[in-house]
Parts: C-alpha cells; structure tokens; sequence
C-alpha cells in the first residue's frame, strides 16, 4: 500500500511538472494579450485579407479577375521581420469611420482591422497600392505572422492590446451604401501610420473623406 500511495504520488508531481511546462511554452509562443495576435488566435480562412492583396476604392467590388495584371511585390525582406519585436505593452486605439462632406459620420462597425508593421514591403503596399491605386500580387503568407488583429465595437470604437514598440500601418474597411449617397454597398478601405512604444496608450482614429461620383 505504501508503495502504491508513492508509485501515485510521484506520478501526480510528474504530470504536474509537465502541465507546469506546457503552459509556460503557450504563454511565452502567444505575445500581446493573445486575442490581438493574428498567427495564434486567427485562422486566416476566417477574415478576408483582400485589402493587402489589392487596392479598394469606392468604385470597386471585392470581386477581380484572376488573370488581371498586378503589380510584382518586392522579394519578402525575411532579415527585417526576423528583427521585429514579437511581444510588447503598447495600446492603439481609436474609432473607424468614413465622414460626408456635411460632417456625418458612419462607423465601421464590427469591422476587422490590421497593423501591419512597416518595412520595405508594407512601404511598397502602401505607396503603390493604397496611394497609387495599383493592383498587386498576393502577399507572401509569412507576412500574416506578423500581422495584428482586432474588431471594433458597434459603434466602431476599436483597441489593440500588447503591442511592440514599433511602426505600423493601421489598416480597416467601412461598408457603406446608401447612407454614403451610393446607389449600391461600397467597401472603403482606410490605411494610415501609426507608432507606439513602450507601454504608451496611442489615440489614433481611422478615418477619411467619402468619395462622391
């Protein structure tokens, strides 16, 4: 019996320890507060990343032809991600909204949104795609790693939590129809820089002017 009693007792600090080390190899693989990081906590067949693949507009539908001419991305700079912080305390906030030209506002509710960190590869999205209006090959699937990921509210209010210090572009899309003067459901995608270090709380709203045709 007492044998018994040490055989179950050793067997329980064992699984223990083992349950000890499990959980600290989670912890330390899942940086931020978890729910913001897109690799761990987002499967990317779940969320329609259109938006870093092509340029959006008003005009435009989510839907392109497949043998459509793109823009070639820049070879994806594997040393510059590799230097990336993976983990921090920063705080980004704010509200996403598109604004008429009589001042209202319709907000992006429920809409997801990214930080894309800046380097030479977001640089060429961001300057060709979104500002000049090309459309590009798909993204290099690595980048998702290090892509962030939230939702706003329903009243558009949005927050990412556990943010490295860093560059980022802050990018989301509002949906709007009728209420932004068109005769149909447009997708307006926003995209802006923003930077935060340490454990600062950035205020920074996403939003621009409605296009009118």
């Amino acid at each position: 019996m007492t044998k018994k009693l040490s055989f179950l007792f050793t067997l329980s600090v064992m699984l223990l320890l083992l349950s000890g080390c499990v959980q600290r190899e989670l912890v330390v693989s899942s940086p931020g507060s978890g729910l913001d990081f897109w690799g761990n906590e987002t499967n990317i067949n779940d969320v329609n990343t259109s938006d870093l693949d092509e340029n959006l507009t008003e005009s435009e539908t989510m839907i392109t032809e497949e043998d459509e001419q793109r823009m070639e991305r820049i070879a994806f700079p594997v040393s510059e991600y590799y230097r990336l912080p993976r983990a921090g305390k920063g705080t980004i906030r704010g509200t996403i909204y598109v604004e008429d030209p009589y001042g209202k506002k319709i907000v992006g509710a429920g809409t997801r949104l990214y930080l894309n960190p800046v380097t030479s590869y977001s640089d060429q999205w961001y300057q060709e795609s979104y500002l000049g209006g090309y459309k590009m090959q798909k993204a290099d699937p690595r980048l998702f790693n290090y892509l962030r990921f939230t939702a706003a509210n329903s009243n558009g209010k949005f927050a990412f939590y556990g943010v490295p210090s860093g560059s980022y572009y802050l990018i989301g899309t509002v949906k709007c129809g009728t209420e932004c003067g068109y005769d149909t459901q447009k997708s307006i995608r926003i995209a802006t820089k923003v930077s935060v270090y340490g454990n600062k709380i950035v205020q920074k709203d996403l939003n621009r002017m409605v296009d009118q045709y």
